[in-house]
């Protein structure tokens, strides 16, 4: 067995752990105890009990239909508030928004749980103890400003924050404002350039064009920087490979992420010449699940290496969500160490090859 194969046993213990969690997070939502009144009333409309017959991930899948957008932008957050949180004050977080009403979440306590468990992912060479940090990117509504913090507090480290607004560089691009967006992509960089120059940082969280952006303007690794978070869907083989060799010249870790306000945060593997600059992300199974789906039969997945749209299910206590479907689309990966289940790789917005995608600053 080579060392990026998971064994049959691992895969299997993985499917188990799963399985047992789909059963406690349907029992908690769809219990009169503790569970929230969306999903306590929708199954009062569909006519079967959840609790009595979800018994594995696969059931879940037979069972339930995709989850909607509208009831994340349509109804009022208490509807998804467990009867066992009931009373106690939530955050409220934001996804997408570009026009119309964005979609929004409810939570507690998930983001904490998502970046504890990444903060031991990642290596204290590149990310050092006790230091700083600084985020370039949307604050604001999402969930990401509060889980960079708790990322950099659980390290003994405090975080710099430069704001973005994501959505307001979209419309611009889509007005054809290109000189403008310039110039509010310049507001941002010259922001993030003078607390380099006048703070000791030795970590950053940015989106791949505001990173390349940055480095035109300072030398990354006499700022002191040592480490780079990277969130953002487009990130190809060839643009990351530029990212590693020219940007950070081989000299300061880079670690991709995948997430959202829905998801939580998937884990790449380590990158390597030897997978051809090809970033790889893993969910963080069993809270949230990633299949990699046919666009024209959701039901099946795709075959290993084949492009597909990405399906979501988040499963925790705070939040469930089966089979949303991601504005996303990747190729289906298998397991790989540390990882005992299917990744998605290549992650790009759906239907990328077909038409214009608007991405802005990211």
């Amino acid at each position: 067995m080579s060392e990026n194969t998971v064994s049959n046993d691992a895969i299997q213990k993985s499917r188990e752990q799963l399985d047992a969690h789909v059963i406690d997070i349907v029992r908690w939502h769809f219990s009169e105890d503790t569970g929230c009144p969306f999903w306590l009333e929708w199954a009062k409309k569909a006519g079967w009990n959840p609790v009595q017959e979800i018994k594995s991930f696969d059931d879940l899948l037979l069972r339930f239909p995709h989850f909607q957008d509208e009831w994340l932008r349509d109804l009022q957050p208490e509807v998804w508030v467990p009867k066992a949180f009931k009373g106690k004050p939530f955050n409220v977080f934001e996804t997408g928004g570009t026009t119309g009403m964005p979609k929004q979440r409810i939570g507690w306590e998930d983001y904490k749980v998502d970046y504890s468990e990444f903060s031991e992912k990642i290596s204290d060479a590149h990310f050092p103890r006790d230091h700083y940090w600084l985020m370039m990117g949307p604050t604001g509504p999402r969930r990401l400003r509060l889980a960079i913090e708790h990322l950099a507090n659980v390290r003994g480290c405090s975080c710099y924050f430069i704001d973005l607004d994501p959505r307001f560089v979209k419309k611009l691009i889509a007005g054809k404002q290109f000189d403008v967006a310039r110039s509010y992509m310049d507001h941002v960089v010259d922001q993030a350039v003078t607390i380099l120059k006048h703070r000791s940082v030795s970590a950053v969280f940015t989106t791949p064009k505001l990173l390349e952006a940055l480095s035109e303007k300072i030398d990354l690794w006499e700022a002191g920087i040592r480490g780079v978070f990277c969130g953002g869907t487009t990130m190809d083989p060839q643009y990351t490979r530029f990212l590693i060799e020219e940007v950070l010249e081989n000299r300061i870790g880079f670690y991709p992420t995948y997430g959202n306000t829905l998801m939580g945060l998937a884990a790449s593997v380590p990158i390597s010449k030897e997978d051809n600059y090809s970033i790889t992300y893993y969910s963080p199974q069993p809270r949230a699940v990633l299949r990699v789906v046919n666009p024209e039969n959701t039901e099946k997945v795709q075959a290993y290496d084949a492009w597909g749209r990405v399906e979501l299910t988040t499963l925790t206590r705070e939040f469930f969500m089966p089979r949303f479907l991601e504005r996303d689309e990747a190729l289906r990966c298998p397991a790989r160490p540390p990882y005992a289940w299917d990744g998605v790789a290549q992650v790009r917005p759906f239907g990328a090859m077909e038409k214009k995608i608007v991405e802005g600053v990211y």
